[in-house]
């Protein structure tokens, strides 16, 4: 994806303390494509960003809808195997 996608603003919120943010998104703003169903149950995933300054409304949290995706023409790697990859050298050895 050479464009940088549009952040999905679903919601906002209030930093309460370091260990409680409180807020709340709109449900029906999320697009059915970012959602995804397990056991039974739907399940979006968010970002939740705690912002340097409030918003006119007082708010300093904000959540958006996390629409990565990985990309299947790079696939990661494959990581070498340690074992495979030592050099022995056969006069180093004791026996």
């Amino acid at each position: 994806m050479s464009e940088k996608q549009k952040p999905i603003y679903i919601g906002s919120g209030v930093k309460q303390n370091d260990n409680w943010l409180k807020s709340s998104f709109c449900l029906t703003d999320i697009p059915k494509e970012h959602m995804f169903e397990y056991n039974g149950k739907k399940y979006i995933k968010v970002n939740i960003n705690i912002n340097d300054a409030q918003d006119k409304y007082g708010k300093d949290v904000s959540i958006t809808v996390d629409t990565w995706k990985p990309d299947p023409s790079k696939k990661a790697a494959p990581k070498p195997d340690p074992v495979a990859t030592v050099d022995i050298d056969d006069d180093d050895l004791p026996f």
